[in-house]
């Protein structure tokens, strides 16, 4: 009987070793219990192409300053806990690759502006959730459906509003928005993109009633057009067009 002999040419190749590199995090920090003013403070970390910015936020708070204070969820852009500003622009700490990044330079990352900052990258949402809670993000029917059925939706009523459905409300595109920046009583991007959602839904009989809501002076009339709320959703929700449409429904009612 012959044995087969496997040649070298057919061994498999060694995997190449996976670089790891140095990358510098300044990070804006603010305790409330010592600081008058936030300061930055530079941090750096040995990272992978693969990781994450959360990553490297982990790494610091674990390895090198457990004071360090961020919030963060499910590490898969679905929570929106983790919305942060990150070299200038409002993204997911948990979505942002450091090999997407320039790492020949030092990475920036601090808290959304707009919103009061209560420690390092954390500031206070109730702001945030009180314009959301006033929109009334939930559907309301004057009229109860058949007896153990469900409400009935054609496909292209649900596409209506299919894309303002995304919303995981991070507040990043709030945020963003220069006008929320300098004026505290706008409703900001995210709390219209829900009212869009259900001033749209066909199954909902309360569009007059969040009409009325956003034909406000601080509602959808404050929006300038600039577009950073879309480029700011990391769930890609054509924002602007939304508000677009809502103001259309004020003028012309819902169709």
């Amino acid at each position: 009987m012959s044995t087969a002999v496997l040649s070298n040419d057919s061994a498999p190749a060694a995997e190449a070793p996976v670089e790891a590199f140095t990358v510098t995090l300044i990070i804006r920090r603010f305790d409330p219990d010592k600081d008058s003013e936030p300061r930055w403070e530079d941090f750096d970390v040995q990272m992978f192409a693969t990781d994450r910015i959360l990553d490297a936020l982990h790494k610091i708070k674990w390895e090198q300053d457990g004071s360090l204070t961020f919030r963060r969820s499910c590490a898969h852009g679905i929570c929106g806990s983790d919305a942060m500003r990150i070299n200038g622009r409002n993204r997911l700490a948990c979505k942002t690759l450091i090999k997407d990044l320039d790492i020949t330079k030092p990475i920036y990352v601090e808290a959304i502006k707009g919103l009061p900052l209560e420690k390092d990258l954390i500031v206070d949402m109730e702001p945030f959730f009180a314009s959301y809670r006033e929109v009334q993000p939930f559907l309301q029917a004057s009229s109860a459906p058949e007896k153990d059925k469900e409400r009935i939706q054609s496909v292209a009523d649900r596409a209506r509003f299919d894309d303002t459905t995304k919303c995981i409300l991070c507040a990043a595109c709030t945020s963003s928005c220069p006008v929320f920046w300098t004026d505290g009583q706008y409703f900001g991007p995210a709390a219209i993109v829900n009212a869009h959602r259900f001033i749209f839904d066909s199954r909902d009989d309360a569009a007059d009633v969040r009409l009325d809501i956003l034909n406000d002076k601080e509602g959808v009339w404050r929006c300038r057009t600039t577009f950073n709320c879309t480029e700011a959703c990391p769930r890609g929700i054509q924002i602007t067009q939304a508000i677009a449409e809502v103001k259309q429904a004020v003028l012309r009612g819902r169709r």
